[in-house]
């Protein structure tokens, strides 16, 4: 079992920037597929960002066709830690935004079914 904990969610004006975190429990996160998803209200949970893992590279990673451009993916697997650059923040951004991991190769990275592990999520408001 791996825990995830988001932080870094706030308030925030439009053109603004915010980082997430997310502190996972293993510390072999280098060898999990990590991603971020949101949902706000009245829409379905949606795919933001992806890294995943490989035997033989660092993992392609994928964004969200919104995002791409502002927002940034990375890892520290010194610190099993994943996190969400957000830049020129949009309040359309705004929602609950959850860490997701699962171990291995992932089939399908935009999918949230293909990921195991959840955070609790973490706020994300952006005023206009």
């Amino acid at each position: 079992q791996v825990q995830l904990v988001e932080s870094g969610g706030g308030l925030v004006q439009a053109g603004g920037s915010l980082r997430l975190s997310c502190a996972a429990s293993t510390r072999t996160i280098s060898t999990y597929a990590m991603a971020w998803f949101r949902h706000a209200p009245v829409k379905e949970r949606e795919f933001v960002a992806g890294i995943m893992w490989s035997r033989w590279s660092t993992g392609n990673i994928y964004y969200e066709d919104s995002v791409k451009g502002r927002f940034t993916i990375s890892r520290d697997n010194a610190k099993n830690t994943v996190y969400l650059q957000m830049n020129s923040l949009k309040p359309e951004d705004t929602a609950v935004y959850y860490c997701a991991s699962t171990r291995g190769v992932v089939n399908t990275p935009r999918g949230p079914s293909d990921y195991d592990y959840w955070g609790q999520g973490t706020q994300v408001t952006v005023s206009s």
